[in-house]
């Protein structure tokens, strides 16, 4: 089950929750504001949050995970790279709008690592790298379910960002036609700030035949 909240703060951001029907657990994905507002929802869904996944780490996908964190007891994880941007309000973007979110003791992952819950672990979502918006961005793929968590990588109709530090085309170019438009067609894509797409969509944009 996925289920989707926008979050406002200075700038709207998709959050999502991916909760295994069976046993309530799932993971946490890009809570980047309304800290209180999200774990409400939680609450009133008897959802047991085991982990915080984050695409990367602008802090507009990350502004509730210390509060977050830190009432559920869970941890939050980014790939290695990330590190920079959750450490540095200029990496993260929070000093440029009024913010200062700094977090620190994130677990780390890497591309090709899989992580799935404790209590069913074959609910699993797979870490692809896809650096370009920023060196640190990923998605979460699910193999069973064909979808991914895509941040910024990729919107639907167009590519992420690369104006802001850290960013660059040439990688993103490559993430998105070597990582993202290579899984199958049916392949939902949720984004960070658009409705969702999909491979199948997205390919003519830029693999044109």
């Amino acid at each position: 089950m996925i289920r989707r909240i926008v979050v406002n703060d200075v700038f709207a951001v998709n959050c999502y929750f991916y909760i295994d029907d069976e046993t309530h657990h799932g993971f946490l994905i890009d809570p980047g504001a309304q800290a209180g507002r999200i774990l409400q929802k939680i609450e009133e869904n008897g959802w047991t949050i085991e982990r915080i996944l984050l695409t990367h780490g602008h802090f507009d996908h990350t502004g509730a995970v210390g509060e977050i964190a830190q009432t559920l007891g869970i941890p939050y994880c980014i790939h290695r790279a990330g590190d920079k941007y959750l450490m540095d309000t200029h990496w993260n973007l929070s000093a440029y709008c009024g913010r200062s979110v700094l977090l620190s003791d994130a677990e780390h992952f890497e591309d090709g690592d899989v992580i799935r819950l404790e209590t069913n672990p074959s609910f699993a979502l797979k870490i692809i790298h896809t650096p370009g918006h920023t060196p640190d961005s990923v998605i979460f793929y699910s193999q069973l379910e064909h979808f991914a968590f895509v941040g910024d990588t990729i919107f639907r109709d167009c590519p992420g960002s690369t104006q802001y530090i850290g960013g660059n085309e040439v990688d993103l170019y490559n993430s998105i036609v070597g990582r993202v438009l290579t899984l199958p067609d049916r392949t939902i894509l949720y984004s960070g700030h658009t409705e969702p797409t999909s491979v199948g969509r997205e390919c003519p944009l830029y693999c044109p035949q």
